[in-house]
């Protein structure tokens, strides 16, 4: 069965007390990091933990010079002098282990993770120098590295929230974002073999013709089933979760989506009544991933995402049968640590 075989999934609407933190006092000590915080959503949930009361909030960029002058702005704009800048090119290992041994240096534990980077492809395939295709470098194996990185050094506090991007087009019900059937794509083509075609889709060295909507939709759909694969392994206390942040066209996000993305339906989706649900302003989108670090430790390797066939709006814990393939689950898994050149468990 294919992603958009599935229009009748249960979601569950998780924005309920129960389902919460209770309100706490805000603690200036306490520190948040925030990836691909340039620009765009990653800019604005900054933004959001300085304004919460964060002690310190690092943000990182692909260049030192582009993460400090977002510094600059976000503390012209709070008033808060709590930024700190570093450079991660999530594209890269070696920027990941040296981003990881300068967090070690500095020593401060991290309470909040939250890994936003990642883009939509552009017309040609591109891939890293460590042969990587460049949406899945952004939105997952970077972040694995760097993940796995930090977990090793010990530079998480004991109830930390790690929050990873995910995105509707996961769901299978966004137009010209369709996720690969894992399944089908390997059974057609690596004889079965899960973790050998869910390699392949990261690498984009198999038969697939690339289509960057489709590529971006899988990658996001891998990044669901990691946060799935990493709750398991974390200890007691310690959450991570996949939130979209919804739609949000004031972003450059989509500065390389195709034709009918960026001409057609990103416009239509800025003057649509709101009711429609179908996009949101840049801070309201970032807003979900602050809300999602506040999930109390029983929510734990969820994807969280819009109503179906809804681009913004209220949080639901997506529930499709595809998000919830174990199966596949597990081979995306090793696929991500084998392409990561990592160790299977992180703590």
């Amino acid at each position: 069965m294919t992603a958009t075989d599935t229009p009748d999934a249960t979601v569950i609407d998780i924005k309920t007390p129960s389902a919460r933190l209770k309100e706490t006092t805000v603690n200036s000590t306490k520190t948040a990091l925030v990836t691909g915080a340039t620009s765009g959503l990653g800019f604005e949930a900054a933004i959001h933990l300085a304004n919460d009361g964060y002690g310190r909030v690092i943000i990182t960029g692909r260049s030192i010079d582009r993460a400090g002058t977002a510094a600059a702005k976000m503390a012209e704009r709070t008033g808060h002098d709590v930024f700190e800048p570093i450079e991660l090119d999530l594209n890269g290992s070696q920027s990941v282990a040296a981003a990881v041994a300068q967090l070690t240096n500095a020593g401060h534990p991290i309470s909040t993770l939250l890994l936003n980077a990642g883009a939509v492809g552009g017309s040609q395939i591109v891939h890293t120098a460590e042969n990587v295709e460049i949406t899945f470098a952004s939105s997952l194996i970077g972040h694995h590295q760097f993940t796995t990185g930090v977990l090793d050094a010990d530079l998480l506090t004991s109830d930390a929230r790690i929050v990873i991007a995910g995105s509707e087009a996961a769901r299978g019900d966004v137009p010209t974002f369709n996720p690969v059937d894992l399944p089908t794509y390997a059974a057609k083509h690596f004889d079965g073999d899960l973790e050998a075609a869910a390699t392949s889709l990261i690498r984009h060295d198999g038969p697939l013709k690339y289509k960057p909507g489709n590529v971006y939709a899988t990658a996001k759909l891998f990044v669901a089933w990691w946060a799935s694969s990493l709750a398991e392994q974390l200890p007691d206390g310690m959450t991570v979760n996949a939130v979209s942040p919804g739609a949000a066209p004031g972003t450059d996000a989509g500065r390389n989506a195709n034709f009918f993305m960026r001409n057609v339906m990103m416009p239509v989706m800025k003057k649509a009544p709101k009711r429609l649900g179908m996009a949101a302003p840049v801070p309201v989108a970032a807003q979900r991933y602050i809300d999602a670090a506040q999930f109390g430790p029983e929510i734990n390797g969820q994807f969280f995402a819009s109503a179906p066939k809804k681009m913004t709006g209220p949080l639901h814990e997506v529930d499709l049968p595809h998000v919830r393939d174990v199966k596949s689950r597990d081979a995306a898994w090793a696929a991500t640590v084998k392409v990561s050149n990592t160790h299977q468990a992180t703590v």
